[in-house]
């Protein structure tokens, strides 16, 4: 008998060990690959990330018909770093409201609201009030 509770008790801390990865999983994944601007940043489904030139350090600027043409990259958790992405550089502001915006190099990214998956439309434009850029996994902005 106490070898089976035994049994039981490493099957069930072994069970949570391995549950831990995925725990961590539930942010949201951000990878770097090639476009036609170099390496950049993308989120799930291959959907290219941006910054905005108007947004301070750690602060959005985007909110209302802005943040309706370009939606916040939110996460649930910690965002995860996938390949290509420096973990050091990625992270999280609150948002008004108090939802958390995945942060790369410390400026909130986004997306475009008008591409499809693997677009890249609107790197270095001037719409809603400033200039939207890609960014590399330096956390610099694409040429």
């Amino acid at each position: 008998m106490k070898r089976l509770v035994a049994v039981a008790l490493f099957a069930s801390l072994l069970g949570a060990a391995l549950a831990a990865p995925a725990a961590i999983a539930a942010g949201t994944r951000i990878t770097a690959r090639g476009s036609q601007f170099g390496t950049m940043l993308w989120g799930p489904n291959q959907q290219a990330t941006y910054i905005f030139q108007r947004d301070k350090r750690g602060k959005s600027r985007c909110y209302g018909t802005c943040a309706e043409a370009w939606p916040p990259v939110y996460t649930s958790d910690k965002p995860v770093a996938g390949r290509g992405v420096r973990t050091s550089l990625i992270g999280t502001t609150r948002r008004r409201g108090g939802r958390r915006q995945v942060t790369y190099a410390g400026k909130p990214l986004y997306y475009y609201a008008h591409e499809g998956p693997g677009q890249v439309l609107c790197h270095n434009v001037s719409l809603n009030g400033g200039v939207w850029w890609v960014i590399g996994p330096d956390g610099k902005r694409r040429p």
